[in-house]
Order: C-alpha cells, then structure tokens, then sequence
C-alpha cells in the first residue's frame, strides 16, 4: 500500500482504490472539508501526476471525464482550495508523493484501465441529505426533492413568492458557476419544459452567488442532484434520457479471489514489449513489473 500524509490531506492506495481524506490546514478550503474523504476506484482514474515546486509540490489526480458528478458540474473552475483531487505536497516528501505517483500509474498500466471518457457515473458523489446556505438563499436537497428558501439579500421578485420546492422529475438539469470578478456566480436548476432561465438576480430557481467562503458549497448541492439526473453523455448518445445508476457498497463488483496465473504472465509479456518500443520509460517498466509480480 502506498500513503502519503501532510497538513493538506492524506492519500492511500491499495492497488484498487484512491481514499482521499481532506486535511484541517488553513488553505483547505470548506468544500473539501465538507466533503469530506473520498473514494476513488482505479477504473475512474485517467492518470496522476506531480508537479515539483520551489517551495511545494502538487500531487494531482485526474478522473475520466464523466466519472465524478462534482467535476462534471463544476467543468475545471473549482479552486485549488476547493479540488478534492490535489495534494500540497511539502519539499521533503517528494520522494514519497513519487512513489505513489509510479505505484498507481503501475496499477492503471497492470489492469488497462480504459482512461477515456464514461457515460455513467463511478463516484458515488456528496452524501444526502444537504443543506447549503449562501448568497441569497438555502438550498436542501435530500435526494428526491430540492428546497430552496430566499434570505434578506433576495429580491423582493423572489422572497414574494415564498420557499419553492420540486422533485426531480420536475428538474432537465442543473448548473453551478462561480463568481468572477465584479460577477456574481449562481446555481441554477433548470426545470422541465422551460427552454431558458431568468437572470440569477430574479430568476425563482436560482441561488444568486456574491463570491463568500461557503459559496463553492452550492458546487456539492448542484453534484447531488446531478448524480440522480440522466448523465450528460449517455443523454447525448442514446438521443433520450437514460437511467443513471447510483453506486455502493452493495452494487460494487465482487472482488478477484485469485490472479489469474496465464494473464499475469501475458500482463508481464506486454509490459516488457511497451518498454521495448519506448512506451514505458526504464522506471515505469520497474514499477509496472514489481506490480505484477507481487500477485503471483
């Protein structure tokens, strides 16, 4: 097993899962922590890097597009406070952030894990039930229906019309953005039958976002309610919505009792063939190979 703890958070492998537990330093941000630890099965994972620094270096993981409905929501504009999905790593522990970096990419190469993109989901998303408040309003969602509830900062467009709920069958999709600048950020739930949205200041099924600490809270609302809608991609290439399975621990695949002698040894043949035509570099042809040969 691979494990790398520092104030930011701490990482493990065990050759089938990335566990994530956010750390309680000042730079991680309320999102992760609210977060909380999570787990992410090698087949969701399209690679992982680290990225030396002068002071610091970042260990980053990056998923297969569709896997996460929290990245599919946020689309890349989370901050660096506010990414799950990378570690501050401190100067002296390089070689260890290193290691884990070959153990995975090792395990991904040994089980030719498909990196490209998913159409269902393999994260499990934020727990339910949640309830954010920020900007203007307090959204709950126990993962069936959402409510939203207008605080003082709403327009009186808004507040006049009290709390408003609805289900997910009244819901086509939901949208998450930040503020930027002298731009307010939202979350938007757009509903069924309605073709555009007013704008977050007045719009009924908006959470106008002023760019406070607990806004990239709404992300984990807008990851919930995603996680229960048709995924994006499977939507787009059936032409119709599809059923979106929620995992855990009961649905997930039973695990191997035992390596297949015949395919470890074929594994052990294609390693050495990618290090041969200069896929695998000598360094990652070693860590590959030790991988497989730990499951004789």
């Amino acid at each position: 097993m691979a494990e790398i703890i520092q104030k930011d958070g701490t990482w493990t492998f065990d050759g089938d899962t990335v566990r994530i537990v956010p750390g309680r330093d000042k730079g991680v941000g309320p999102l992760r922590q609210t977060l909380g630890e999570v787990a992410v099965p090698l087949r969701a994972l399209a690679g992982i890097s680290f990225e030396p620094g002068r002071k610091a270096g970042r260990l980053r993981l990056r998923l297969r597009d569709g896997a996460d409905p929290l990245l599919q929501v946020t689309g890349g504009r989370l901050s660096e406070a506010s990414d799950p999905y990378r570690l501050t790593v401190e100067q002296d522990r390089t070689g260890v952030a290193e290691y884990f970096v070959d153990e995975v990419r090792a395990a991904l190469l040994l089980e030719q894990v498909d990196t490209g993109p998913t159409r269902e989901y393999l994260l499990p998303g934020p727990a339910v039930p949640i309830t954010v408040a920020a900007g203007d309003g307090t959204v709950a969602f126990d993962g069936d229906r959402v409510t939203l509830e207008w605080n003082w900062t709403a327009e009186e467009a808004k507040r006049s019309g009290g709390t408003r709920g609805f289900g997910l069958a009244d819901l086509r999709t939901v949208e998450w953005s930040p503020s930027k600048g002298l731009s307010n950020g939202w979350l938007r739930f757009l509903p069924v039958g309605v073709a555009s949205a007013a704008a977050p200041k007045y719009d009924p099924f908006t959470v106008e976002l002023f760019g406070f600490k607990n806004d990239p809270l709404m992300a984990l609302v807008a990851a919930a309610v995603a996680l229960r809608l048709p995924h994006p991609a499977a939507a787009a290439a059936d032409g119709a919505p599809a059923a979106v399975p929620v995992l855990s621990a009961a649905a997930a695949p039973p695990e191997e009792t035992a390596a297949d002698h015949d395919t470890l040894l074929r594994r052990l043949r294609e390693l050495g063939e990618m290090h041969q035509t200069g896929i695998l570099t000598a360094e990652e042809f070693a860590a590959a190979k030790q991988a497989v040969l730990r499951r004789f």
